[in-house]
């Protein structure tokens, strides 16, 4: 049970999950404050207690999903030395590219003012997929560090190529079925298979 005194956080997180939810079923076109109150069951001025406006209130959802990307960025790291650098990297990029994250690039893509707002909160590039490469590059080089990454590898070129081609994989599934594990291997093992020195 939650504590009675995180109530505010569970309505963010209340709305943040009905957005998503929009954003699956219905696409970046039909997310309005109005769908994110209807499928989250309150009143549309509950979203306008919490949020200045509603790309506030997207700005914080990608925000929001962005800081959980950085967690899961721990354990990434500390699996370094662990498994196969393939199998961690396609273990990653499943977990990254989830259907969400998928319609949250999106999202920021299609909207000016969100990316304006990100970038004002110290968010370069494509919000969620730069920091998402952020967390590969972290990782690869910790694996260069224990010898299964090329010492010569270029990690910081390495990684955003993963994220890419990683990105159109899911984006081409849509949001039905992610892609089979196979080809997430096979991408994974294309971009980094040449610079794997073990595992």
């Amino acid at each position: 049970m939650a504590p009675t005194g995180v109530a505010i956080r569970d309505v963010r997180e209340q709305l943040f999950i009905a957005a998503e939810r929009v954003l699956l079923r219905d696409g970046v076109s039909a997310l309005t404050s109005r769908a994110v109150t209807t499928e989250a069951g309150c009143a549309k001025g509950v979203l306008h207690r919490h949020f200045a406006d509603f790309d506030a209130f997207l700005t914080e959802l990608v925000l929001d999903r962005i800081g959980g990307l950085r967690l899961r960025a721990q354990g990434l790291r500390e699996s370094a030395g662990t498994g196969t650098v393939v199998a961690n990297l396609t273990a990653t990029a499943t977990d990254l590219f989830g259907s969400v994250a998928v319609a949250i690039v999106a999202l920021v893509i299609s909207r000016d003012e969100l990316r304006t707002r990100l970038r004002a909160a110290g968010s370069k590039g494509i919000p969620l997929l730069t920091e998402a490469a952020a967390v590969i590059a972290a990782y690869l080089t910790a694996e260069q560090a224990l010898g299964r990454i090329a010492p010569d590898a270029d990690v910081d070129t390495l990684a955003p190529t993963l994220i890419g081609a990683a990105h159109l994989l899911f984006a081409s599934a849509g949001n039905t079925e992610p892609p089979a594990m196979a080809e997430v291997t096979k991408v994974v093992a294309a971009v980094v298979g040449g610079v794997v020195s073990e595992g």
